[in-house]
């Protein structure tokens, strides 16, 4: 049984899928205006401040919890369908999230499309790694997390790293993840009348306006699902029972393991996209959180 506090976020979906259904033209303005409503969604963390902070040029926020260490960090990427979303809507999330593993969190507000197509994103989030990489934080202490889009660059800048040479993360913690650029997966279908936001129409609007005139949607870099794992960090995803994304990670999740790489995902049994935005309100929420931190801490060298 799901509990009666997790049906705020299956609400506040079908709110914004619906204003959005009747307003079919609506402009993109108004739609990241609908969006930033996200934050809502999640109780604000207790005993952590924000800083606002400048990551060499990616505008950032600082997640700092009361008593955490300093030298390990999150590195957290937004959802949004890479379009909306921001460092604002996810702050309260990623707090908690860096409170359960008593480190700091830096949500990175990476250049969106339309305007900034791929590879903006995922060059923005390399270079906040690259920065904490300067600012003395060693690859080994840091994390990379994100959910749906976020989720994606979570996976994709530890790919990109990799490609590049550069030390990658101790882990990785995906929530939700877009992978499927092509909208092939089963419980896109499968999931439609259980998902309460996240229906094809939006993904294929979002995926173009991603990958604009010039991106594939099997480059690897955009679409993991193309890419080989071997070699990456450790692994952790969850995903809700009711999400039409439901097989993005479960298909990651079955490459990750034909390569050798240590995968865990957790499926949520009636929970709807990127469920741990409850944190601070259900308890299917914070067990979420708390879940992670548990797994990752060791991979940080926490106790």
């Amino acid at each position: 049984m799901t509990s009666t506090e997790s049906k705020y976020l299956a609400d506040i979906y079908a709110e914004w899928l619906g204003r959005m259904t009747a307003e079919p033209e609506m402009q993109l303005p108004a739609m990241r205006d609908l969006f930033e409503q996200w934050h809502l969604v999640t109780g604000e963390p207790t005993e952590v401040t924000y800083e606002e902070v400048d990551a060499d040029g990616v505008p950032s926020v600082w997640c700092v919890p009361q008593g955490c260490v300093t030298d390990r960090v999150v590195l957290y990427t937004h959802g949004g369908g890479f379009v909306v979303g921001s460092r604002h809507t996810h702050r309260k999330l990623a707090g908690h999230l860096a409170k359960a593993i008593g480190c700091r969190a830096l949500v990175v507000d990476y250049r969106r499309a339309p305007e900034h197509p791929f590879p903006a994103q995922l060059d923005d989030s390399v270079r906040a790694y690259r920065w904490l990489l300067a600012q003395g934080i060693e690859a080994g202490h840091i994390a990379t997390s994100g959910d749906s889009a976020g989720g994606n660059l979570a996976i994709s800048v530890a790919l990109k790293l990799r490609e590049d040479g550069d030390p990658l993360p101790a882990a990785l913690l995906p929530m939700s993840p877009w992978l499927d650029m092509e909208h092939k997966g089963e419980t896109l279908e499968s999931n439609a009348a259980t998902d309460a936001l996240v229906q094809r129409p939006i993904l294929e609007g979002m995926s173009t306006m991603f990958l604009g005139a010039d991106g594939s949607a099997t480059d690897p870099l955009a679409n993991p699902l193309y890419a080989d794992p071997a070699g990456l960090p450790p692994i952790f995803m969850n995903v809700g029972g009711h999400e039409t994304l439901l097989d993005n990670a479960q298909r990651f999740e079955a490459m990750a393991k034909r390569a050798g790489v240590e995968v865990r995902l957790d499926v949520a049994d009636g929970m709807q996209h990127v469920y741990p935005f409850l944190a601070g309100r259900a308890p299917e929420g914070d067990k979420a959180v708390n879940d992670m931190a548990d797994w990752v801490r060791p991979k940080l060298g926490l106790a």
